[in-house]
């Protein structure tokens, strides 16, 4: 009997199977080009540590300390080792399950129920030690489905991980322009302040000279507060984005270093490739792709509960009265069995549980495409954003230069006495707002840029993931006295 079963297991291993459906990568509708093409796009910039295009060594180490300490990205990197458990935990179903006890015991039996002959044999001692073997054969699969599933989320996890990465690079390099710019706007404000101060120190001694109205220096005071209301608001958004970039750098809210402006940053190349090809250079749409495998293995699992499962048994020991006797060739005691068991009424509970794993995959399949057309409207955004805010930068220096020359002209018509005041102090108002939208069209370049390249993704995240260990961050220090 021992000898066929073990001739019969090959046998059935090698007719077990798997039901349920193989996963097949969906079709999915690819535009052959973006919407807003651009000739000046670079194939391979995408591949590369794109950040350093900025030339700035600050914004290049703090991108070095997220990726080490942002506490989004240990999340996710502890995540994986949860998902790696689990994939051992499902996987070791596959091989059989051994166990050994081993258990000693002493009695004593009770005066009252024992015959009075047996009376002198009211202690007894048992000693046994025990191998218990256990192996469900996967006849349809189902075991391996479930492998198969706990492997996908395990991919799954690892995209995530690199999800983060992306986001993290482009979020901290954001943080960092807009910090830039803010620091701009503090300094036009300031110094837009002082001018006006001291524009209103003159119309006041004017007035009290008795040169000009009570009405004129009212006017220079109030476009003097306005300015000087500015300061503070400034002073406040800095702070703010201050507190946002060091939580992305994994430190408590803080001061950042810099001693860049925002002009001085170099201008990142535009990179290229084919929508086609995010499906391969994105962590995000890699890693919906794999939760749409593990569901479409689960399908398999649930349908494999309508088969009879068969598993083995075994259990081989020694049992002895004595301790002296327990390795002895009379106390060897063995078992081994075969068990099955197949569902014959559950009531629904099956295909209930089979509808479910199909609504699951459908919902994986949808989030899938979804996933997909978001990315390629991102990239499509980004290189229209990309391609206007440039041609409005250009426009606003324009602008930006006639209302300098503006303000100049309507100085030397004041001071000759060829218009009023309120000439000079639009034409300030004008220009102030005018170079404030320059700054901020300038960073929007900036970001523009950043969007694409994290839209795009590409083997620069790889080579991000091989910055997130073996760097201590430094403690941070205060800003230079410049801005």
């Amino acid at each position: 009997m021992r000898k066929r079963l073990v001739v019969a297991l090959p046998a059935l291993l090698l007719a077990a199977c798997m039901v349920g459906p193989d996963y097949e990568r969906p079709v999915v509708d690819t535009p052959k080009d973006w919407r807003f093409p651009t000739s000046q796009a670079q194939a391979n910039v995408a591949n590369t540590l794109w950040w350093q295009q900025f030339r700035d060594p600050v914004l290049n180490r703090l991108i070095q300390v997220a990726l080490q300490e942002n506490k989004d990205l240990k999340i996710a990197a502890a995540r994986i080792d949860q998902f790696l458990g689990q994939y051992a935990v499902v996987r070791s179903q596959l091989f059989p399950q051994l166990f050994g006890g081993a258990a000693g015991t002493k009695t004593e039996s009770s005066l009252k129920t024992n015959p009075p002959a047996l009376r002198g044999e009211r202690e007894n001692n048992l000693y046994q030690g025990i191998f218990d073997l256990s192996y469900e054969i996967d006849l349809w699969g189902k075991l391996r489905r479930q492998t198969e599933a706990a492997q996908a989320e395990l991919f799954a996890s690892e995209e995530g991980r690199r999800a983060v990465i992306l986001t993290l690079v482009a979020s901290v390099a954001n943080a960092y322009t807009q910090l830039l710019s803010l620091d701009r706007q503090l300094v036009l404000a300031q110094s837009t302040t002082e001018s006006r101060a001291e524009f209103f120190r003159v119309i006041d001694l004017r007035f009290k000279a008795g040169i000009v109205s009570g009405l004129e220096v009212s006017q220079a005071k109030s476009d003097y507060e306005g300015a000087a209301a500015t300061i503070p608001d400034f002073q406040r958004l800095i702070a703010v984005q201050e507190d946002l970039l060091s939580i992305l750098l994994g430190r408590n809210p803080g001061p950042i270093t810099r001693d860049r402006r925002l002009k001085q940053l170099a201008l990142p190349a535009v990179p290229a490739g084919l929508p086609s090809g995010l499906l391969e250079r994105r962590p995000d749409i890699l890693q919906v792709e794999q939760n749409l495998i593990a569901a479409n293995a689960q399908i398999g699992v649930a349908r494999a509960a309508y088969f009879p499962t068969l598993s083995l048994t075994g259990s081989l020991g020694t049992v002895s009265a004595t301790l002296s006797d327990l390795f002895t060739g009379p106390a060897r005691v063995w078992a081994y069995g075969a068990t099955s068991n197949l569902p014959i009424f559950t009531g629904g509970r099956l295909s209930g549980q089979v509808q479910v794993t199909e609504a699951q995959q459908q919902q994986s399949l949808f989030e899938y495409q979804r996933v997909i057309q978001q990315a390629f409207r991102e990239v499509n955004d980004a290189l229209i954003n990309t391609q206007k805010y440039k041609e409005q930068l250009q426009v606003l220096a324009r602008q930006v230069e006639a209302l300098q020359n503006y303000r100049r002209l309507a100085w030397l018509r004041y001071d000759n006495g060829y218009v009023s005041m309120l000439e000079v102090l639009d034409a300030d108002r004008r220009l102030f707002e005018a170079e404030i939208n320059l700054v901020q069209a300038q960073a929007q370049v900036y970001i523009s840029l950043i969007n694409l390249y994290q839209a795009m993704g590409g083997g620069w995240v790889t080579k991000a993931d091989t910055m997130t260990a073996g760097y201590t961050a430094a403690p941070p220090t205060q800003n230079p006295p410049w801005w």
